[in-house]
């Protein structure tokens, strides 16, 4: 009887705690696409995701809007994604709420929905999952988020460039600490596929794809196609071709 009690008592502390980590968070950041949709806000799962948000008493906002004063600390924020299980007659969505690190910090129960309409099936299931969302009853403490984790530093390796087919010379770089007060400093957060690069705001200013190369991504900004590479000289610099002429663009980033 003793150890159930003890077993109980454990398992409340670790709740609260959990529920404390997640009330120390000001506000969520809405994408306006998740990874497996086609568009943006396609069946209107961004603004479905706002709308659950508020409910469970969160501050919400979409990835492009300008944040209001007292949101410019990136890391006292979550990220909201929601993930597809893909199932046979059955919509599966899941909620991750992620810190600026892309660590998950909350999983949601899996939400469900048989409805063949898929607008009505994604609503349903989105409206499921946020359920156990609403159930952490939360409420924004003022406690300042700790943030003194720190990213894993870039290794030593060999980097070429992958831009269109002209061969480039390799070279072995390691990646300098970045100015944190630069006002052009971007923030690396991990996706399926590389990362993506947002800015104070936060936007997402360019994204990256890995290749076989741990110093060089595939990278994509404002439309133009092109390859993030870590030089000789410690920096990243965003290459692309246009007008047939070689553009390299310094990149600040942390990731």
């Amino acid at each position: 009887m003793m150890r159930i009690k003890f077993l109980f008592a454990a398992l409340l502390c670790s709740v609260v705690g959990f529920a404390q980590s997640i009330n120390d968070y000001k506000a969520v950041i809405i994408p306006l696409k998740y990874e497996f949709m086609k568009t943006e806000n396609q069946y209107r799962l961004a603004t479905l995701s706002k709308q659950n948000l508020i409910k469970a008493g969160f501050e919400a906002f979409y990835s492009n809007e300008q944040l209001p004063d007292g949101y410019t600390d990136r890391c006292q924020v979550l990220y909201i994604d929601v993930v597809k299980d893909n199932a046979f007659l059955v919509t599966k969505l899941i909620v991750k709420l992620k810190d600026c690190f892309g660590q998950v910090v909350y999983t949601s129960e899996v939400g469900r929905s048989k409805e063949k309409d898929y607008e009505v099936a994604y609503k349903e299931a989105l409206d499921n999952a946020f359920k156990s969302v609403s159930a952490l009853h939360y409420k924004y403490s003022g406690n300042p988020v700790a943030t003194s984790k720190t990213p894993a530093p870039v290794k030593t390796a060999v980097a070429t460039t992958a831009v269109a087919t002209t061969a480039v010379a390799t070279q072995v770089a390691t990646a300098s600490s970045p100015d944190l007060k630069d006002p052009n400093l971007l923030y690396a957060q991990p996706t399926e596929s590389g990362y993506q690069l947002i800015d104070k705001t936060p936007k997402v200013v360019m994204k990256l794809f890995k290749t076989s190369q741990p110093n060089v991504y595939i990278a994509s900004k404002d439309n133009v196609q092109g390859s993030l590479i870590l030089k000789e000289d410690g920096q990243w610099y965003f290459e692309s071709y246009q007008n047939d002429k070689l553009v390299s663009e310094k990149i600040v980033v942390k990731f």
